[in-house]
């Protein structure tokens, strides 16, 4: 894990020359003024733009327009491809969020500006994508030019998806697994719902991710690489089976939601079934213990010294005939 750089740096996270043969150089902050690229070579610089140095390098030394400026420095963002000229492009992607503490659906802004020779990424929190760019670098291993270091953080960002998609899969499969054992088993409403919001979140981004990408596989760029287009395609084709995937999650969380609430209905019902037969098994009693109970004279028996046995058999009598009853009529 590379540490990134700072105050001293004043808002330059990272910043590489690449050599063009998969390696590149690191430069600093002070090294742009008198920066001259040698043939073959390209930039990349990313900057965290919550620092002001960095806001103000983009809008007076970077020789973008103050329109591409501002889309780069604006708060909110959605994923979105911004043609600058006929070779010059604005990205901006999102990326999971793997910040300690942070929800992965709430994924990362990555914003771009990528010619023929630079890319200038901006971001405000950091993203495990540009620290295995990075890393790519330092093995020699890295891309060669300025439209794969955008290939290269478009890959990493959908590799983050994968991962959190995978997971999100065998969270639900756990719980298949568990309500298939036992049918008595109770899922966790809590963690069913947190499935549900992180697969519309992922959904959310996802989704205008993926035209991005079949634009790009789309936009046959003079200086695009000869197979950068069949890997904007093949990125287009993981998204598009992730979106699928995230579809399909969403309905298993209904289907499982939907089945808990069928069994807790069934449940209620059957308790309210088995109360009513109770309640109308007793009610013929009660009426007769009720009416003999009033202090009232004339009542029946009352006088006589078997009076209270010969209403416990009458009141035994109902009781038997009741259930003789219910049981002719399948009510038990």
């Amino acid at each position: 894990m590379f540490s990134e750089i700072h105050a001293s740096e004043r808002g330059l996270v990272h910043g590489y020359v690449l050599d063009g043969e998969g390696g590149a150089r690191r430069i600093s902050r002070n090294a742009l003024d008198v920066l001259d690229l040698r043939p073959g070579e390209s930039l990349w610089l990313h900057w965290d733009r919550g620092v002001p140095e960095a806001r103000g390098w983009l809008r007076e030394s970077s020789g973008l327009s103050p329109f591409a400026c501002d889309l780069l420095l604006e708060e909110a963002t959605r994923p979105r491809l911004v043609p600058l000229g006929a070779e010059r492009l604005l990205v901006f992607l999102r990326g999971v969020n793997r910040n300690p503490g942070a929800a992965p659906e709430d994924m990362v802004s990555l914003r771009i500006y990528v010619d023929v020779r630079q890319v200038i990424s901006l971001r405000q929190r950091p993203l495990r994508a540009v620290t295995a760019l990075c890393e790519a670098f330092e093995r020699g291993e890295g891309p060669r030019t300025a439209s794969q270091v955008m290939l290269f953080l478009a890959g990493a960002l959908t590799d983050g998806a994968d991962a959190l998609i995978a997971d999100l899969g065998e969270q639900l499969d756990g719980v298949e697994d568990a309500l298939e054992a036992n049918e008595k088993a109770v899922p966790d409403r809590s963690l069913l719902l947190a499935l549900r919001r992180r697969a519309a979140g992922l959904r959310r981004y996802l989704a205008p991710q993926r035209e991005i990408y079949a634009q790009l596989a789309r936009n046959h760029l003079s200086w695009l690489a000869a197979d950068d287009c069949d890997r904007w395609s093949e990125l287009h084709n993981r998204l598009t089976r992730h979106l699928e995937e995230l579809e399909l999650a969403r309905e298993r969380v209904s289907l499982l939601q939907e089945a808990e609430h069928r069994r807790v209905t069934e449940r209620m019902n059957r308790t309210m079934y088995m109360l009513g037969i109770v309640t109308g098994f007793f009610m013929p009693m009660s009426f007769v213990t009720g009416l003999l109970g009033i202090n009232l004279g004339g009542i029946p028996g009352a006088e006589h010294p078997l009076g209270f046995f010969a209403a416990c058999g009458l009141i035994a009598l109902m009781a038997a005939f009741q259930w003789w009853l219910f049981r002719r009529l399948r009510w038990l």
